[in-house]
């Protein structure tokens, strides 16, 4: 048989945790809607509780001693994990809105495309697409972020979708006049910044380690195949990024060989988000997308 929990007033936590975030009696007692003088009062019967003093108090401020630090961090995770949790068991009553962080290239040149594909399977689901997934930590606010990498994101469940492969792409009337590398060479070479090994691992692959990349830097890849279908240069294109414009010809790859990045697509999520509804169903949908276009059949 388990022991019972041993857990002083929840309200006592609550207010104690507030109040050390927030830095007064009074903004704890705006965000809990209760007077400053109930935050005061529970604050003092959780240390009397735990035999020891969480704040040192001054005549215009409040200062938690070490303990009260250290118990405020601890707490404030609980308390957030307890929140995001609470969330999760709403939404699966039936909610069928699904928030997914991406990378903005992501968004505008895969996932958007393909929203109306979604909208006639699924047409109850509402999905609202964040974009930052790459850039920025995986917020709990989504239901899933679409991830470049290995896989290993601590705390996420991470679904492999398809692998990240690199083929130089261009505007068609620059592929007619590059047959080899070193007429590639002689072209504009565009990079993308945050992924500056691109270029230097297609051209080791091909054998011609030698040939430095040396035109524009972009932020993004988006910018950077939008510069290669101005004309500007040859851009180093990722799967699934460049997959619809070379189906409909507006880039070309002019050498038929792909490399590795030695990455996969995932999408990530918390655990427990498959009993959602709405998720579910974006998944289902996402992972079939995704075998589609492995199999060839993708627009």
């Amino acid at each position: 048989m388990l022991a019972p929990r041993r857990l002083p007033s929840l309200n006592g936590i609550r207010a104690f945790e507030a109040a050390a975030r927030t830095g007064s009696f009074v903004a704890a007692a705006a965000e809990l809607n209760v007077t400053p003088a109930a935050i005061s009062r529970l604050v003092r019967l959780l240390e009397l509780r735990l035999g020891i003093a969480l704040f040192a108090r001054h005549a215009n401020r409040l200062v938690p001693t070490a303990a009260g630090l250290a118990y405020q961090a601890g707490l404030t995770r609980i308390l957030d994990d307890a929140a995001r949790l609470t969330g999760q068991v709403v939404a699966m009553a039936g909610a069928k809105v699904v928030t997914v962080g991406v990378g903005p290239t992501f968004a505008v040149r895969w996932l958007i495309p393909r929203l109306l594909d979604l909208q006639r399977q699924e047409p109850e689901i509402e999905v609202r697409v964040v974009t930052g997934g790459q850039t920025v930590p995986f917020s709990d606010g989504w239901s899933c972020g679409i991830r470049l990498g290995d896989g290993n994101w601590p705390g996420l469940e991470a679904t492999p979708l398809f692998p990240a492969d690199l083929l130089p792409v261009c505007a068609p009337a620059m592929a007619a006049r590059i047959g080899d590398i070193p007429a590639l060479a002689r072209e504009t070479l565009i990079r993308v910044a945050h992924a500056p090994d691109d270029w230097s691992r297609w051209l080791a692959a091909m054998g011609a380690a030698g040939i430095r990349a040396g035109g524009p830097v972009f932020d993004y890849y988006g910018q950077a195949l939008q510069a290669a279908l101005d004309g500007i240069g040859v851009a180093m294109g990722v799967r699934p990024y460049i997959d619809d414009d070379l189906a409909a010809g507006r880039l070309v790859a002019p050498f038929p060989r792909s490399v590795s990045k030695d990455m996969r697509w995932y999408l990530v999520h918390h655990a427990g988000r498959e009993a959602e509804p709405g998720f579910a169903a974006f998944r289902r949908w996402l992972i079939a997308a995704c075998k589609f276009r492995a199999n060839g059949l993708d627009r």
